[in-house]
């Protein structure tokens, strides 16, 4: 059994304290592949270390996430494409809009977002969405982007079942992870009501950790816990639901 952890942030601050320890914790339970999403470019040094240190299990995305937007961001999105034409990297992520923290660069986050899926387009490259209190604003954005060649995911779905589809019919995967294993969650009542093709799995670690670890570290063996979850409301196995989710995650990311 091969678990896909599509969204976890390996290299951050949380883990300074036992980095490889953590992520050793997750190969032994078979979470054995993490795709890493950037967030601006003073993480770009961590992120190509911790690929160094686990060639075979770490794959990196690269993009300039919403929450950090701000007054450079015109010199944040020349590093991302600078990075995109250097080297392989496997989505333009994590990319989106954000107006829980910030409403007024609302801006210059549609011009951030539009401005990286054009690159996603241009190196042929998935995008990962993230978003927070703005799915009108998102699927505004991807009504007047969308085309064959745009897909992705959107990461850490929260939205109800007719965000759900309409986030699908834009060539979306949706990201699934701790929320669905909270009491008031929501995404756990509609669930089996979309396909297990549309689906990726994800824990966002260090953040919203699952049950029963809710409120601490969320970290990427956790996601055996998201695994344990859909397994229930699937009503399958949990190895059938690694084995379909790491199937989706190989045809968005291509490895």
């Amino acid at each position: 059994m091969i678990i896909t952890d599509t969204h976890t942030h390996l290299y951050s601050e949380a883990f300074d304290e036992d980095r490889h320890d953590m992520i050793q914790r997750a190969i032994n339970l078979n979470v054995s592949r993490f795709f890493i999403p950037a967030i601006d470019s003073t993480y770009t040094d961590s992120m190509l270390q911790l690929e160094a240190d686990f060639p075979e299990n770490v794959f990196l995305m690269m993009g300039l996430h919403p929450t950090h937007v701000k007054d450079n961001y015109k010199d944040e999105l020349h590093h991302v494409e600078m990075m995109l034409s250097k080297r392989r990297f496997y989505a333009v992520g994590e990319i989106g809009i954000d107006l829980y923290w910030d409403k007024s660069t609302l801006p210059i986050q549609i011009e951030a977002f539009k401005y990286q899926i054009k690159l996603a387009k241009k190196y042929q490259l998935p995008i990962v969405i993230h978003c927070r209190e703005a799915f009108d604003e998102i699927f505004e954005v991807l009504e007047e982007e969308k085309s064959e060649n745009l897909y992705g995911i959107f990461h850490c779905f929260t939205g109800n079942l007719e965000q759900a589809k309409k986030a699908i019919s834009y060539n979306m995967k949706l990201g699934i992870g701790g929320v669905a294993t909270f009491k008031n969650g929501g995404i756990d009542q509609f669930l089996s009501q979309i396909d297990l093709h549309h689906i990726v799995l994800e824990t966002d670690a260090p953040y919203l950790s699952p049950k029963p670890f809710r409120g601490k570290r969320n970290e990427s063996s956790y996601i055996v816990k998201v695994l344990e979850k859909l397994s229930e409301i699937y009503d399958v196995s949990e190895e059938k639901i690694a084995d379909i989710t790491t199937h989706n995650s190989k045809d968005i990311f291509k490895i």
